[in-house]
């Protein structure tokens, strides 16, 4: 039986009772365990650091690796490889198909912070470590890395083998130009560093390459990244704006003031927006205001700013470090209103503290019913366009999906050789729009509104994150991304016959 929806009767059932009762199995279900999950991660993670056992099991971990990649190379090669991590535990909201029929190496194991060189302000860690262990690492130590991604459980392997941006990005550009170097097991599992700044051109080439590659050059074992001192708090100012037009303007003029360590901006509406700009601090004055923002009763970040912004009035706080780099982590940017009251005082105050629940968690618990529930409405998507083309870019946005709150973040991109193009002998303004949530749009349309989204970013130059839903076809594609590099690398390193060409990785077909 259907409905004049066009969809069955069964489907129309379900997305009522997820649209009202899917909270009730995060909340009793998804919340207790991924508490509980986030526990024992950490209890494990500070024995580790305490033995300072994870350089020497490192060396076993890679040496397996190695061997699987060699017997891989001494069978028929009718299969290609990837890594083992399971599907359902990937940033992306779908699962990757390819996996089913890969020949599956052991890179899930490599989850441990390696060594830090304060003398040469670096820090080694294996590939699965996650934003949230290494700021729990380093603060206490007074070191940050540069760019740090909000969200605890993004990993640095996702962050360099796909996109890590944040709000330091005016200053630091994206995660792959903190990175000093990739440690690389390629197809005849041979162990390689790639590295900035050698003589040798085949390492330089692949320094380069890796970012936004998606493991198709080879299996990233290790990376070592800059680190910074860093203060205890984030003096913060939250300047209210209007329309398309005051925001773009804003974010350019903020993003040009040398002193300012991070700018991001939220806009709300057509009508209302908000820029923030931060420092780091020692703390407030005498009078001045702590906001702990990551206190599990604390309200959603996003909703404290648009209160800031509804007021009108310029503001300015304190906000310790982490909390601040974290900030969208306790609600998942704006995703957990799926728990419709988990803003009000009293949730947040008795459930709060187990806020939120893990990604994956909420993945692996997404059958596929519910999936295509959520795409037939839900957009998760970050585009990547010149500043100069926000304030059009913002209109495109409302006009296809009308999903607000939108997440602005500017970066500097540099012209340098890999998959994206920027090719001006300069560092370029750019912006991530991020646009999460149901789309009020009547005519909605996954595959049309995204193909007519991703038609605009390559019109200016932009491009696309590739963890979302990408419809481009692969001629589209290589439109929008540079493969020149990659392609020599593919071939230099025996890649082709190894390891599925990203576009076969990303495309929507790839993924269910």
């Amino acid at each position: 039986m259907g409905s004049s929806t066009g969809h069955p009767l069964s489907e129309i059932i379900l997305e009522f009772l997820l649209h009202h009762l899917r909270w009730i199995p995060v909340c009793f279900i998804l919340l207790p365990l991924s508490f509980i999950y986030d526990l024992i991660t950490r209890a494990r993670n500070r024995l580790v650091h305490y033995v300072n056992s994870a350089p020497r099991a490192h060396d076993r971990k890679v040496a397996k690796i190695q061997g699987e990649v060699r017997e891989w190379a001494r069978g028929d090669k009718k299969k290609k490889m990837c890594n083992a991590r399971s599907g359902w535990s990937t940033m992306s909201f779908r699962y990757p198909l390819y996996k089913n029929t890969s020949t599956l190496i052991s890179t899930n194991s490599l989850i441990d912070i390696l060594e830090v060189d304060e003398e040469n302000r670096t820090i080694r860690v294996e590939p699965m470590v996650s934003m949230g262990d290494i700021t729990n690492y380093l603060l206490p130590r007074g070191y940050s890395l540069p760019i740090v991604p909000e969200l605890d459980d993004l990993t640095v392997g996702g962050m360099i083998n796909g996109c890590g941006v944040e709000s330091s990005g005016r200053k630091y550009g994206l995660f792959q130009h903190i990175c000093v170097s990739y440690e690389i097991v390629t197809a005849d599992g041979s162990l390689v560093v790639a590295k900035k700044g050698t003589e040798d051109a085949e390492s330089q080439g692949l320094f380069y390459g890796i970012p936004w590659s998606h493991g198709t050059l080879g299996f990233l074992v290790a990376a070592t990244i800059r680190i910074i001192p860093c203060k205890p708090f984030v003096k913060m100012t939250y300047m209210p704006v209007g329309d398309f037009k005051d925001m773009t303007a804003k974010l350019q003029s903020e993003s040009t003031v040398s002193e300012n360590e991070f700018v991001e901006g939220i806009q709300f509406s057509q009508e209302m927006g908000v820029v923030m700009k931060g420092r780091f601090s020692d703390g407030p004055p005498k009078n001045g205001e702590i906001n702990a923002i990551g206190k599990w009763h604390k309200p959603w970040f996003y909703t404290h700013v648009e209160g800031i912004g509804k007021k009108n009035e310029e503001v300015t706080e304190y906000i310790p470090l982490r909390d601040y780099y974290h900030r969208h982590s306790k609600s998942i940017f704006w995703e957990l209103e799926i728990i419709p009251f988990g803003n009000n005082v009293l949730f947040r105050w008795v459930y709060g503290w187990l806020c939120p629940p893990k990604i994956s968690f909420l993945k692996y618990t997404t059958f596929g019913a519910v999936r295509r529930i959520y795409e037939r409405r839900h957009v998760l998507q970050d585009m990547l366009i010149p500043l100069t083309d926000l304030e059009k870019g913002l209109q495109v946005f409302h006009d296809k999906t009308n999903i607000y709150p939108v997440w602005l973040c500017p970066f500097n991109l540099p012209t340098c050789p890999g998959f994206v193009k920027q090719k001006s002998g300069r560092n370029v303004l750019y912006v991530d729009v991020g646009v999460y949530g149901v789309c009020k749009k009547d005519d909605y349309d996954p595959k049309k509104t995204t193909r007519e989204l991703e038609e605009y970013v390559r019109s200016v130059e932009g491009v696309q994150m590739l963890y979302a839903d990408t419809y481009m076809t692969r001629e589209e594609f290589y439109q929008m991304f540079d493969s020149s590099l990659y392609e020599w690398l593919r071939v230099k390193l025996n890649a082709k016959d190894a390891f599925p060409d990203v576009y076969d990785k990303v495309k929507k077909e790839a993924r269910f």
